[in-house]
């Protein structure tokens, strides 16, 4: 991407509402002004593959999400909370630089990593004095080098937050990022129904075919679910034993949507749309809702604002500091896809943008002659239709495409797509109507067919000038050349409590 490219952050934000579109050149670091308030703790707490609305507060009947929701009563809840990219080595790129995916190179893609040259909050925020940690999954999964870094972008590693807290300066502030496993598959079979879930209860997803095995499927996702929830309140405790809750910023989220059909990897709503609950005691206001749209890229900016930090003009997130004191209103947000898997004949990427606001969702697929939920036959990464994670759900599909009562799931999630699709949210909550040839909404594509063309022209997204370009089809794979599956990292994780 070039310089002259780019525009600076306050350009931006006049013209556009959104934040700053710079590059993110290594080297200068922003402006700290001194804030009003002692600077705040960052804890910063993110499931691996958790979707929206899968938590008691959102009115899930089944899951039992109790410290998600404490997080939530005490704090801001956000019901329209959107992930970068559907994959996680974008979606946490986005959010350590609060850049857009198409900023990346390297880190747009699964297993790519983020060129030393883009700033990420966690060490800006070292250099201003925090102390800053990690525990389990930061940025990754990607080489081991991270493109030159010393460690992982998301900070030095921990075997844990009690660890990093006993080791943490009582007279500096913190920054601590853990990232979960969980509810990343594979699952243990039957793990849901032996914790006492009935399988009749679960509301099997529109996308989905209604069946004993994906019902199964789904309860030993909510149970990594709770396996999850258990470690956001470990964390909780941890921070209430320091002593140091009162001044900490805590934030809960997820990187990608579920492992199932049509949803991780999409750019439908199942794909992008993320459980986010947010609680800084004395500046949040218990059970507050925010309906209005964001994005993960938001994080960085909000982060440094609170430790009185300008954000720096590479940052192409918006701070969510107004949303959390109620004053903020957003108009949309852009989702994007490039590689996840590497499934496709000659390495080739998905490319795909979104634009979505509350009632709508567009989305353009550059290459619609290929395929979405990769190759039928395995090409390098997964298996056949390798964007799709192997599981009980994705076998129901395959080995039964032929079933009439199968066939149109299987087709939702693996068929070649137009060009072009269009949603009304409102009428079509599982996204599965294209409605862009409709001439009733051919004033409403037009409008955010053309916000988006807008909104990637101003970002430097390469696929505006060029929606053909090729690089991301071009940067190394380093993924295993079969179904990736963190067994040894979740089994640690599994038995360290």
């Amino acid at each position: 991407m070039s310089e002259n490219m780019s525009i600076t952050r306050r350009e931006f934000l006049r013209s556009a509402g959104a934040a700053s579109v710079g590059l993110a050149l290594a080297g200068a670091l922003p402006s700290i002004a001194e804030p009003k308030d002692k600077r705040p703790n960052i804890l910063f707490i993110i499931a691996d593959d958790w979707s929206f609305p899968h938590a008691g507060v959102y009115g899930d009947n089944i899951v039992e999400t109790p410290n998600f929701d404490k997080v939530a009563a005490n704090g801001v809840v956000f019901t329209n909370s959107f992930c970068a990219t559907p994959s996680c080595t974008g979606s946490r790129g986005a959010i350590l630089t609060g850049q857009h995916v198409h900023r990346l190179d390297e880190g747009a893609n699964l297993y790519g990593f983020l060129p030393k040259r883009l700033q990420v909050y966690p060490d800006i925020l070292e250099a201003a004095g925090y102390t800053v940690g990690l525990a389990l999954k930061g940025h990754g999964p990607a080489p081991a080098d991270m493109g030159g870094r010393p460690r992982n972008p998301a900070g030095p590693s921990f075997p844990d937050f009690k660890t990093f807290m006993s080791q943490a300066p009582a007279d500096k502030p913190f920054c601590f990022w853990h990232g979960s496993h969980f509810p990343h598959r594979d699952y243990k079979q039957d793990s849901g129904a032996k914790s006492g879930m009935k399988i009749e209860d679960v509301k099997v997803p529109g996308f989905l075919p209604d069946t004993p095995d994906v019902r199964g499927d789904i309860l030993d996702y909510y149970y990594a679910i709770q396996q999850f929830d258990k470690q956001v309140g470990e964390c909780l405790d941890v921070l209430q034993q320091s002593g140091r809750a009162d001044n900490t910023l805590v934030v809960v989220t997820s990187d990608n949507g579920m492992p199932f059909p049509r949803s991780k990897a999409n750019l439908y709503g199942v794909g992008v749309h993320m459980p986010l609950a947010v609680w800084w005691p004395g500046k949040t206001k218990a059970g507050t809702k925010v309906d209005e749209v964001v994005s993960h890229t938001d994080f960085a900016p909000t982060f440094l604002e609170a430790a009185g930090i300008e954000p720096p003009d590479s940052m192409t997130g918006r701070s969510l500091m107004d949303l959390l004191t109620g004053n903020g209103t957003r108009d949309f947000v852009v989702t994007e896809k490039e590689r996840h898997v590497n499934c496709r004949a000659g390495d080739r990427a998905y490319p795909s943008r979104s634009i979505r606001t509350k009632d709508f969702c567009y989305i353009r697929n550059f290459e619609p002659d290929l395929w979405p939920a990769g190759d039928p036959k395995m090409w390098v990464g997964v298996g056949d239709f390798g964007d799709i994670d192997t599981g009980p759900s994705k076998d129901v599909m395959l080995e039964r495409r032929d079933d009439p009562k199968i066939k149109p799931y299987f087709e939702l999630a693996t068929a070649k797509r137009p060009e072009e699709e269009l949603f009304d949210l409102k009428k079509d909550p599982w996204e599965l109507h294209n409605l862009a040839d409709a001439p009733a909404y051919a004033k409403t594509k037009k409008e955010l067919r053309d916000k988006l063309d807008a909104w990637m022209a101003k970002t430097a997204d390469p696929r505006a000038a060029n929606p053909h370009d090729d690089r991301w089809d071009n940067y190394e794979y380093t993924g295993a050349k079969r179904p990736w599956i963190n067994k040894g990292a979740r089994k640690k994780e599994e038995t360290s409590k």
